[in-house]
């Protein structure tokens, strides 16, 4: 029984260093959620894209005109914004039901550490685009993503990494298939985030 109690105060007592140390309440139904946005946007930048009279529907004959880059920015803002919304009010909602503070010090560090990574490659994506080097965007953004999610992993569920690394192999290797980005947003932002959300939403959110 004294063996029973003290292994069982040894558990609590790791719960409760996690939870101080690590933002545990991340909703994997989030990052399904923000998969599925993704690939509705990946399906209206390719209609957008590809069958716009501008391209005829070749790859070779495509133009990216200045009202398409608008479009295809506005389903990113898009995208990006429904994401976050939903994110914190699904994180809230199970920070709620384990009875904590969905903005805590471990939250924080994380969101500090995830936006870092973020805020750089974004500025330097908005000037590739303003030098009109589109090819790269589509590589760099799965890339700062995936740097991203690796240095905010130390702060939240460990399953957050491997999301990163597979964001890493896949702006990687996107560099080397220039002109297919939005096939590897799909991949990434699309069905990885469902992948891992839904790795996520069965391993933690339903216990």
């Amino acid at each position: 029984m004294e063996k029973e109690k003290y292994l069982s105060d040894i558990s609590e007592i790791k719960n409760l260093m996690d939870r101080s140390s690590r933002f545990i309440s991340l909703s994997g139904l989030s990052g399904i959620l923000a998969g599925v946005y993704c690939l509705v946007g990946a399906a209206l930048a390719y209609k957008i894209i590809y069958f716009d009279n501008a391209t005829l529907g070749s790859y070779s004959d495509l133009i990216i005109t200045e009202t398409m880059l608008l479009q295809l920015f506005t389903i990113a803002v898009s995208v990006i914004v429904l994401s976050l919304v939903t994110a914190v009010v699904l994180s809230s909602r199970k920070a709620k039901k384990s009875n904590d503070n969905v903005w805590n010090a471990a939250s924080k560090r994380m969101v500090i550490n995830f936006m870092i990574p973020l805020f750089t490659g974004g500025i330097f994506i908005l000037f590739l685009i303003e030098k009109e080097i589109l090819g790269l965007v589509a590589p760099l953004t799965l890339l700062f993503y995936g740097l991203a999610c690796v240095n905010a992993s130390k702060y939240t569920l460990g399953d957050l990494r491997y999301l990163g690394i597979t964001m890493l192999f896949l702006g990687l290797l996107s560099t080397w298939f220039l002109g297919y980005g939005l096939l590897f947003w799909a991949l990434g932002f699309g069905v990885c985030h469902i992948l891992y959300g839904s790795i996520m939403y069965f391993k933690y959110d339903r216990k």
